[in-house]
């Protein structure tokens, strides 16, 4: 999966996207806080290749994109929306491919912008990125080449504060960013840092009106976040090899940033900050039971505003689900199976 797969719906229900052979399913709260439902299958019967993308948009509808297969070793990529949590998503759509034809290219990123219009980034055959964004009144415009040579697989999409999209990308000796000016408009390449990361460890997030930050770790294993227009801060050694989760939340009166991470012991290691203050420091705090290699951890925010974790472990199936404690910091609830 890229991108969150965790998500808060406009009525405050909360939705998990989780791989499964050849689909995606959804699994929804059938009230605010509540049970879950039974995991219900995206987009219809079609069979898709691994390796899905999700993105939400600020009127809490979630894009999902992924590869299906076509014909002989062929590929095409398909998008579905999803309204509401206890809806069925759409139908899956083909939206094409960004060499017009082939196979795979590489994983999907999604973000929406502040026009619920859904913007897909994905590698092409030429080692670059290529774009395909939604219109206002419906359809898709144009494949667009973002240019960029030697890019590598696990983009990192994400919308500002301001509407505006954004994408970084790992390429050879550095990160690229990726930026509109203006509503609509194609991305242009901003500027890159020359940290290198650790393959599939990009994440970001909207921080502030003006800026969003990259979470990666770096070839030393530290896990380090920029901003556009200045040098990356290493932030906390990483907890684990994978990618962190994030989100802002309201801790005590203080706007923080959450980050969550399986850590090498297997346990799930959170770390909160005052936002964009990243010379204050973090450290790390373990929660839950100690989990399988290929568990996944997402967190964002519940009907209420809270801090709600999730972990999955694909090879098994199991969901679990941890919320804030009604108390000062970040103390968390123990763990249960969805």
């Amino acid at each position: 999966m890229n991108g969150d797969w965790l998500l808060r719906g406009r009525d405050g229900r909360l939705t998990v996207y989780l791989p499964s052979d050849d689909a995606v399913l959804c699994r929804a709260e059938l009230a605010p806080g509540g049970p879950w439902e039974t995991p219900r299958r995206v987009g219809g019967d079609q069979g898709l290749h691994p390796g899905h993308a999700v993105g939400q948009g600020a009127d809490g509808y979630a894009h999902l994109v992924a590869w299906r297969p076509i014909g002989s070793g062929g590929s095409g990529l398909v998008h579905s929306t999803h309204f509401r949590p206890r809806l069925a998503p759409l139908d899956w759509t083909p939206v094409g491919h960004p060499d017009k034809k082939g196979d795979r290219t590489g994983t999907p990123a999604v973000t929406v912008d502040d026009r619920g219009r859904a913007h897909v980034f994905v590698r092409n055959k030429g080692g670059g990125v290529s774009l395909l964004a939604q219109k206002e009144k419906g359809g898709w415009n144009p494949w667009q080449d973002l240019g960029g040579k030697g890019v590598q697989d696990r983009l990192a999409a994400v919308t500002g504060e301001s509407g505006l999209v954004e994408l970084y990308a790992a390429v050879p000796g550095g990160i690229a960013h990726w930026r509109q000016e203006a509503p609509g408009e194609q991305p242009l390449r901003t500027e890159d840092t020359g940290a290198s990361a650790r393959p599939g460890t990009l994440r970001a997030l909207a921080t502030s009106v003006g800026h969003t930050t990259l979470y990666f770790t770096d070839e030393r294993g530290e896990l380090c976040a920029w901003r556009p227009g200045s040098e990356p801060v290493p932030l906390i050694t990483a907890a684990g090899p994978g990618p962190v989760s994030a989100v802002r939340c309201d801790i005590d009166g203080h706007d923080c940033t959450v980050l969550a991470q399986r850590s090498a012991s297997g346990r799930v290691a959170f770390a909160a900050y005052p936002t964009e203050q990243e010379r204050a420091g973090a450290w790390w705090t373990e929660s839950g039971p100690r989990l399988p290699p290929d568990a996944e951890v997402a967190v964002a925010l519940d009907e209420h505003d809270e801090i709600v974790a999730a972990t999955l472990t694909p090879s098994t199936g199991t969901l679990l689900l941890t919320r804030r404690k009604a108390e000062p910091g970040l103390a968390l609830r123990a763990w249960q199976t969805v």
